[in-house]
């Protein structure tokens, strides 16, 4: 976003690109720069023809979970300028990576300048830029050492490129470009992500370290005269160059200055404004283009650029330059380079710790001992051995689990074991179930639990003799003792009151009061339910549904419906003491769809008639979910309440509210009052609502405050949804609702469900979070679950952990299937441990920590000031990096930001977090808004998480037409949209079309229908079905990504320069944002200095 910087001499928009990498770049910013011969090498630090394909002699390739620590370092590559003749989504994502990303030995610090190349180790091959001669080439190979021992880099030299006014400050400002945060003067993080490789000297194999980051040069020649002694005042740390602004006529950063000398291997270039010492842009992993200077002998690529082997002339101090975005860890590169990496192979779960592929990237599953990642996700998948060093690191330890999550087709549902009357085996103390892990003994008459090392007699229907091995025989003709994830079907003891449940029942109640009515709700939801009902979900093979159904409709009395088959005509039964409620009639209540269907058709046509004239505007809503639950308890099953509402509920009743919207305690103290309940009478009737098993969904439709934070009370702790369509029309939501609608009825859910997380000794699990209640400190209570809710569970030491044998985790879920049937769905996961923190640095899935990062914030805005709660989010994260900055990273300049390679996204997600409506709203979000986003953030899994916090930005125009695959994702900022194209942008809620006011002519026209881009309607929500190529493939990508959430995104259409957009301008996050929130390079500034204050 243009907020970002000074502005360019360029337009906004750059030029269109090409998307595809391995273009031929021809220059730095753009400019004519081929002069240089061919050579056979590729790109400096990039791939060579036969050079470093694979790790150097020495290095051995390790397994991602495994070995040591991945030494990405982010490095931080500044100075690029940004719009080269590629697109703005294409190099300035990074040139991808053509080496898989291994985790490799050693930690590497990278060569630096101001916030400088973010570079992630294993070097990668980079398929841009000017190649190196092979004098370059030898001299990195020449410098690279390679050993088992961490070898700490020699104290960082010369430090300070340029006036202090050439660096990122370290606070997240940048003197001159008026649009930064304050930070001291002159410090930019170098920001280099993983260990500093010291000057001209090539990346270490060393210690296990994970980051990526930069450190001055000292070796492979005298040091330039400006780098010795101490700093002087006015002088700043050197880190990776500070970037230039993003325009095409931006210098190539990184020639040596005249008066640098060169002796020795020669380093990489410095940035052009460096007075000082070289330093090597390591690439990371390919992840961010790299900012190259001019090499020796070649032509330059602008007039008065010094060539790399030039005679050294006097410093000349240049103008400040801002952090180049290009140069710091891009989010879409990362998931790029894993999806390339990862995604061919399936993804199998017999090795322990094994850190699963992204959720971005798709991949098969096997199962084969372990819970499916799409079952279970984990903060990290090698956990400290002790409470000491967790508490060091500061890095949660926690799992998401989605124990109903939905798989794709080719991968297969979890077994269902039946072991008749005797039930599943348990351990006798700690009653986890039988599982993998369990150890069986004495030639297989007795079993050692994994959980508590309890000894268990094997009962004789279970015997079966041991192997040579000391398993069971038949250990792989059993899944609970070969697979990670199975079903046991309950006995009667597991159920209440000990006898089997009936099959649950669904109610419809239905808002008619004047609101509803008028904006042509009911008469849309009658017509809808009279087709869905024959979708009401089914177990296997069934020819039916074995669910009933009721109805009720209401606004300030209820009304019941008696549609028995037996009867020509429903009847309808008044209750108007909503003080007292009760169910006026039994049979008939709930019925047998295919039964009722006539006299259920027959209600569905009668309901908007009879209320068709109705005057009544006040509702009430209490009662309403107290007598569905009434209606339940009477049937004695369990069921879900589909409730359809549209105004606060003012009348006079149990659970009565009251207007209490009040912007003005924003950023106050009183300010968590707006997200807490205004009365205690809905956590009562939602703890009653579990204890029978019902679940209620909540459709709302205001016109106005409804108090959201109130009324999704009983739905959050149900184990329910809530769906919100503000200002609800007919013509313009119609889509959404009816697509939510369908989704919702149709759902597999678990009713009357508990869950227990088992834990091996030495952890125990001690917070929750999700949409459930808790009468105790273990189970997890769900009047019902669907496939899309999961459920967090934070750990914690309470014993010292073994390296050996590692720490295991039971989720066991009992619950009654949509037939009636009581089950128990077990999930198992074993973890590593380790007594060193680069080990855990090196297992952590940064998709799952701002998952977890997200709910615990959003949970604290309930009891905490909003402010204090960010600033407790920037404290935890300062700390995580800190500890691996001094505890697992080579020795550095102060100057240069270290991430580890599997955090380096960190910075960037933790950022949109902090800037998302419940943390920071802007003037245009309402209190309803940031009550629903909350509470609708509470039970995401990781893959929704991530793409709500980094909406995805995809370029429409800038692929073949008759390509078929999804056109490849650009960075969400505004510096990466071209006038002359279309983009779309999707966040899981939301859809939007982006279009450029240099669109050309012909593309409008087969997109829209219309002649120019003046004709297009702003804000259009339906794109015209239109018989050619561009149509189709739009209208297709639109379909396929809807059809990957779980709820409906309504699209908008923007144009640039419209009203509209400062809308759209709010989902380009790494952007400044209107409420004040920081730009990711501001951010990434901010985090430095946060992390040298907790290092000093």
């Amino acid at each position: 976003m243009n907020v970002n910087q000074s502005a360019p001499p360029v337009p906004p928009f750059g030029q269109p690109q090409p998307v595809y990498p391995g273009y031929h770049q021809s220059s730095y910013g753009g400019q004519p720069g081929s002069t240089a011969p061919p050579t056979p090498y590729g790109t400096y630090n990039g791939p060579v023809q036969g050079y470093q394909q694979t790790p150097p002699p020495g290095v051995s390739r390790v397994p991602h979970s495994s070995g040591a620590p991945p030494t990405s370092t982010a490095q931080v590559s500044c100075g690029q300028a940004t719009y080269g003749q590629f697109g703005q989504g294409d190099v300035q994502n990074g040139p991808s990576s053509t080496v898989q990303m291994q985790r490799l030995p050693g930690s590497q610090p990278f060569g630096s300048a101001p916030l400088g190349p973010v570079v992630s180790q294993p070097t990668v091959l980079q398929p841009y830029g000017p190649p190196p001669t092979s004098a370059q080439v030898t001299a990195h190979l020449a410098g690279m050492q390679i050993s088992g021992a961490v070898t700490p880099a020699p104290p960082p030299s010369g430090l300070g490129y340029g006036p202090p006014t050439s660096m990122a400050s370290a606070s997240g400002s940048f003197p001159n470009s008026g649009l930064y945060g304050s930070y001291p003067q002159g410090q930019a993080p170098p920001l280099s992500q993983a260990q500093g490789h010291s000057g001209a000297q090539p990346p270490q194999r060393t210690a296990p370290q994970q980051a990526s980051s930069f450190t001055p040069p000292t070796s492979g020649g005298p040091r330039m005269p400006s780098m010795t002694g101490p700093l002087l005042p006015g002088q700043s740390f050197g880190g990776p160059p500070v970037s230039q602004s993003n325009h095409v006529s931006s210098p190539p950063p990184q020639a040596l200055h005249p008066g640098s000398q060169m002796a020795g291997p020669p380093a990489p270039p410095p940035p052009m404004h460096s007075s000082q010492q070289p330093s090597y842009q390591l690439q990371q992993n390919g992840s961010f283009g790299p900012a190259r200077g001019p090499q020796p002998n070649y032509g330059s690529p602008y007039p008065g650029a010094p060539t790399f082997g030039s005679q050294p002339g006097p410093p000349q101090p240049l103008p400040p330059k801002r952090l180049d975005p290009d140069a710091i860890p891009s989010p879409i590169q990362v998931i790029e380079d894993d999806r390339n990496n990862r995604g061919s192979e399936p993804f199998i779960t017999g090795v322990r710790g094994l850190v699963p592929p992204l959720v971005t990237t798709n991949f098969l599953v096997k199962d084969q001992g372990n819970a499916s990642p799409r079952y279970i996700r984990c903060t990290s998948y090698n956990i400290p051995c002790t409470s000491d060093m967790a508490k060091q690191a500061q890095v949660p330890l926690a799992a998401v689990i989605k124990p109903l999550a939905r798989l794709p087709p080719e991968e297969a549902s979890p077994y269902v074991v039946d072991h008749g009357e005797s039930g599943p085996l348990r351990c006798n103390r700690c009653k986890a179930y039988m599982c993998p892990f369990m150890q069986f003994i004495e030639g297989g008459r007795r079993f050692q639990c994994c959980f508590c090392s309890c000894i268990n007699d094997v009962p004789p229907q279970y015997f079966q003799h041991l192997d040579h091995t000391g398993k069971r025989v038949d250990a792989f003709d059993r899944p609970e003792l070969s697979l990670g994830s199975y079903e046991f079907l309950a006995t009667v003891d597991y159920c209440k009151n000990n006898k089997f449940p009936s099959p649950p029942a669904f109610i419809f109640m239905i808002d008619v009061s004047y609101n509803a009515i008028r904006s042509g709700l009911v008469r849309l939801l009658c017509e809808e339910l009279k087709s869905l009902l024959d979708y009401l979900p089914r177990e296997g093979g069934a020819e039916e549904s074995a669910i009933r159904v009721g109805f009720v409709t209401y606004n300030k009395v209820l009304h019941f419906y008696n549609v028995k088959s037996s009867l020509a005509q429903p009847q309808m039964m008044v209750v108007s003491d909503v003080a007292d409620m009760f169910v006026p009639l039994l049979d008939g209540f709930l019925v047998n769809v295919s039964e009722s269907r006539a006299v259920i058709t027959s209600l569905l046509d009668q309901i908007p008639e009879m209320f068709a004239d109705t005057r009544e505007t006040e509702t009430v809503f209490a009662p309403v979910i107290q007598a569905g639950m009434e209606a339940l308890k009477a049937a004695e099953c369990a069921g879900k309440l589909f409730l359809f509402h549209t105004s606060l509920p003012i009348a006079e009743a149990p659970g009565k509210l009251k207007n209490r919207d009040d912007r003005k305690l924003i950023n106050t103290d009183k300010e968590k009052t707006l997200f807490q309940p205004q009365t205690g009478a809905y956590q009562t009737l939602a703890k009653d609502c579990v204890a029978q098993g019902c679940c209620v969904d909540l459709f709302l439709f205001p016109n106005q405050y409804v108090d959201v934070a109130t009324l999704s009370v009983v739905p959050q702790l149900t184990g329910g949804s809530v769906y919100k369509y503000a200002c609800f029309q007919v013509e313009n939501d119609q889509e959404r609702f009816m697509s939510d609608l369908r989704r919702d009825v149709q759902k597999v859910v678990g009713f009357d469900a508990v869950m227990r997380v088992r834990t091996s000794t030495g952890i125990r699990a001690v917070d929750f979070f999700g949409a459930f209640y808790m009468s105790n400190t273990t189970d997890v209570e769900l009047a019902g679950l669907d496939g899309d809710k999961t459920v967090t569970v934070e750990f914690k030491h309470d014993d010292r952990l073994n390296e050996e044998s590692g720490a295991l985790l039971q989720c066991a879920l009992l619950y009654t299937s949509c037939a009636g049937q009581r089950r128990l769905r077990i999930h198992n996961l074993a973890l590593n441990c380790c007594t060193q923190l680069a080990d855990l640095y090196r297992n952590c899935e940064t998709d799952t920590l701002i998952n977890y990062m997200a709910k615990f914030a959003y949970r604290g805005v309930l009891n905490s000031p909003v402010k204090t709660v960010r600033d407790s989010l920037i404290t935890q994260c300062a700390q995580i990096l800190a500890c691996y900055r001094k505890n697992c990273a080579s020795p550095s300049s102060a100057g240069q930001l270290i991430l580890p390679e599997c955090m380096k996204l960190l910075p960037v997600y933790l950022n949109c977090v902090l800037k998302s409506d419940v943390l920071q709203p802007g003037a245009e979000v309402t209190t309803d808004d940031r009550a629903y986003v909350r509470q609708l953030v509470t039970s995401m899994d990781v893959a929704e998480t991530n793409v709500f916090f980094y909406p995805r930005l995809l370029p429409l125009t800038k692929s073949p037409i008759e390509s078929t695959t999804e056109p490849p994702a650009i960075r969400a900022s505004e510096e990466r949209l071209s006038n002359g194209d279309i983009y779309l942008l999707e966040n899981g809620l939301n859809l939007f079309i982006w279009v450029g006011a240099g669109v050309q002519q012909g593309v409008v026209q087969s997109l829209f229908s219309v002649s120019s881009f003046s004709q297009i309607t702003s804000g259009l929500s339906i794109l015209p079905v239109l018989d050619n190529p561009l149509s189709k493939k739009v209208r297709g990508l639109i379909d396929n990504l809807r059809a990957q959430r779980s709820r409906y995104m309504k699209l908008i259409v923007v144009k640039q320069e419209d009203k509209l957009e400062m809308l759209f301008k709010h989902f380009l996050v790494e952007d400044k944002s209107l409420s004040g929130g920081a730009s990711y390079v501001d951010f990434l500034c901010h985090m430095h200095k946060e992390i040298r204050q907790l290092l000093s």
